[in-house]
């Protein structure tokens, strides 16, 4: 049998193989996860809450199934933490707010429910911004969440919280979402790995919404994994991407496509839009292009099309959202910085007028053609998840040229989201304390290439993570 407290530090798929082969049990599983929270979060504040008797009892559950002989699912016994704006039945759905303290749905979201159903079992709630609005996790509700590497910097948001669980072994498996590099940049930010898929591809729900989401949230938002691991994100998005109908937009497509040409053209993309990079990034993306080449992959520095065009869409899209129908409840339940920080990027974009408006939603159609044209000759896109290293504490709410410059670096994540594509950030070395961090994207639903190519990354660094917390 293995030593328990050693079992925090496993991926879902040893964890699952090692429960399947009677190697270990879920509930020694889970109590050692539920220990190396009790260790090492009081400093991180990265779990707000661990489901200490329900997860044992799914545990308990888990090892009776498997005693009986029945057949198990693909992520039998593993635990997975879930960020507090996604429905988990019996536990709030906060979004860092207190007004929602209390807002307990009666059901799991799709994509939750998929994974119970796949075998893994609900550990803990993490920690985001106040309704996911900021690159820093932060509320009023639990307070900041720290970066284990460097508490001076951001550890990223809005997905930070599970970034945080995963880096230290809180966890195996979490559950994050992305409207503007929500998973990507906390993985960037904490050395850990996170897949943003195809718009369509997992389904999204609420049972609490009392509104439909802005056509901004519905167009840009995905569910998506976080992990240590790339075979983790695989099995994860295999076991949460079924069709649900909450998600009338939900699209069954293939998990594998066509097999791309070989060998494989990759467009680097090291200072998109011409905007400037960090050299810290900039090494990163280099050494990770050298990597993909000695794997057999035909790697070309390209300019990508349309960078600042996207940004600017986006921005004038969801600021207009914003505007007309989020910006009274920021102000009136947000923390004082998400309040900053949202007036400090509704400045970067005049008052939209209902033609300036459908323009924008227009002139996405013809940025997504640009891109999906380059992505039949290069079928995978390598470059920055953000062009800067995790900023310093504040930097995000200093002001509007701050802001301003935040969106900047953010620029090719946010044009990934405004076209709906797959991409898989995975880190790629450490430099000056901090992970190094790159973004492979793909053309829609070939998460299957994104994952590949991340795994012959990997294959170089191998895993930065689980670490001990450096506060």
């Amino acid at each position: 049998m293995a030593m328990t407290e050693d079992l925090w530090r496993w991926g879902g798929v040893e964890i699952a193989t090692a429960i399947a082969d009677r190697e270990v049990t879920s509930r020694e599983v889970v109590e050692a996860h539920i220990q190396r929270i009790a260790t090492v979060n009081g400093s991180l504040n990265g779990v707000t809450r661990v489901l200490h008797d329900t997860a044992l009892q799914a545990a308990d559950a888990a090892d009776r199934v498997r005693a009986s002989g029945a057949a198990l699912g693909p992520l039998h016994g593993v635990p997975f933490t879930v960020k507090e704006n996604i429905d988990l039945a019996g536990s709030a759905t906060t979004s860092g707010v207190v007004a929602l303290q209390h807002a307990v749905p009666a059901v799991d979201a799709p994509h939750v429910a998929q994974l119970k159903q796949a075998g893994a079992i609900p550990l803990a709630r993490t920690n985001l911004p106040d309704f996911g609005f900021r690159w820093h996790t932060d509320n009023l509700l639990y307070g900041a969440s720290i970066n284990p590497w460097d508490a001076r910097r951001t550890p990223g948001g809005s997905s930070g919280g599970d970034a945080i669980a995963l880096a230290t072994g809180m966890t195996p498996l979490g559950l994050g979402n992305d409207f503007g590099g929500s998973l990507r940049f906390p993985a960037q930010c904490c050395g850990i790995a996170a897949l943003r898929p195809t718009h369509g591809r997992v389904p999204r729900g609420s049972a609490l919404a009392s509104t439909e989401d802005p056509i901004s949230f519905q167009l840009f938002a995905v569910h998506g994994p976080m992990a240590r691991q790339v075979r983790d994100l695989r099995l994860a998005l295999t076991s949460m991407s079924a069709p649900d109908a909450r998600d009338p937009w939900c699209v069954p497509a293939p998990l594998r496509g066509p097999a791309a040409a070989t060998p494989v053209k990759v467009a680097v993309c090291v200072d998109p839009g011409g905007g400037g990079v960090h050299p810290q990034v900039a090494v990163g993306i280099r050494r990770a292009a050298q990597w993909l080449a000695e794997s057999g992959y035909a790697v070309e520095e390209v300019e990508l099309p349309a960078v600042a065009e996207a940004l600017e869409t986006y921005m004038q899209i969801v600021a207009a959202d914003v505007r007309v129908t989020m910006l009274p409840t920021v102000k009136t339940l947000a923390s004082a910085d998400t309040q900053a920080f949202v007036e400090y990027f509704m400045q970067q974009m005049p008052e939209s007028s209902l033609q300036g408006y459908i323009q924008a939603l227009a002139r996405r159609n013809g940025i997504a053609r640009t891109w999906a044209l380059l992505q039949r000759e290069y079928p995978l896109i390598l470059g920055p998840v953000c062009t800067e290293p995790p900023f310093v504490l504040g930097f995000d709410v200093a002001g509007a040229e701050s802001v301003a410059s935040l969106m900047n670096s953010m620029r090719l994540s946010i044009a990934v989201n405004l076209l709906g594509l797959p991409a898989v950030a995975i880190p790629v070395g450490v430099s000056a304390g901090l992970p190094q961090g790159v973004q492979l994207i793909g053309a829609a639903y070939r998460e299957d290439l994104c994952l590949q190519a991340a795994e012959q990354l990997e294959r170089r660094v191998g895993p930065l993570t689980p670490i001990e917390p450096q506060v």
